[in-house]
């Protein structure tokens, strides 16, 4: 049925109004449309940040596409893999071992895992080209696959004088819930 039969001659200008006005709303000043998604958003610029949330949703796509549980944004490791991004972009290296080991970096900051891996990577100035590269590589594709996993932290970091440009390092971890006893 028509527009026009359902709601007559003046109900469809109504509508066709009504429409337009919709359509006016999302077309205005901050138009977000015509701006890239966030995981084709260049992070070769100062104060580039990652969209945490679109990340996580893209792993945890990836994730359920392979059977697994999604991961979440956890702030600690948000708080880890930037430190991680910025110690290899103010090193011009990447490397997992440039401020002290993962392991001891996890310790060191209070973070207690159950299980937990790191991805690191450096060139790709998008989300989407960081995450298609450790997809593609078997070590980096079975760390985002990494069973048991729940929560994870991202960061990126920009050097203007690397060849590099951008360093980018990424946790994924189950966190050990359970409680440690005191000793008395």
């Amino acid at each position: 049925m028509s527009l026009h039969r359902s709601f007559g001659k003046a109900g469809a200008r109504l509508a066709a109004v009504a429409a337009a006005a919709l359509l006016s709303g999302c077309l205005s000043d901050g138009d977000v449309a015509t701006k890239d998604p966030s995981f084709y958003r260049s992070m070769a610029a100062s104060g580039a940040q990652v969209d945490a949330a679109t990340a996580a949703s893209m792993i945890s796509g990836y994730r359920k596409n392979n059977g697994l549980p999604p991961v979440t944004v956890d702030p600690e490791l948000m708080k880890l893999a930037e430190a991680q991004a910025q110690g290899m972009a103010s090193n011009d290296k990447l490397s997992h071992d440039i401020i002290r080991s993962f392991h001891d970096r996890l310790k060191g900051g209070g973070y207690r895992a159950y299980t937990a891996a790191e991805n690191v990577g450096a060139g790709y100035h998008t989300l989407a080209e960081a995450f298609s590269g450790w997809r593609d590589s078997p070590p980096h594709r079975a760390n985002m696959l990494l069973d048991g996993a729940t929560r994870m932290g991202i960061a990126a970091a920009y050097s203007p004088k690397s060849k590099y440009k951008v360093f980018w390092a990424l946790i994924l971890a189950k966190p050990d819930d359970r409680k440690v006893a005191n000793a008395m």
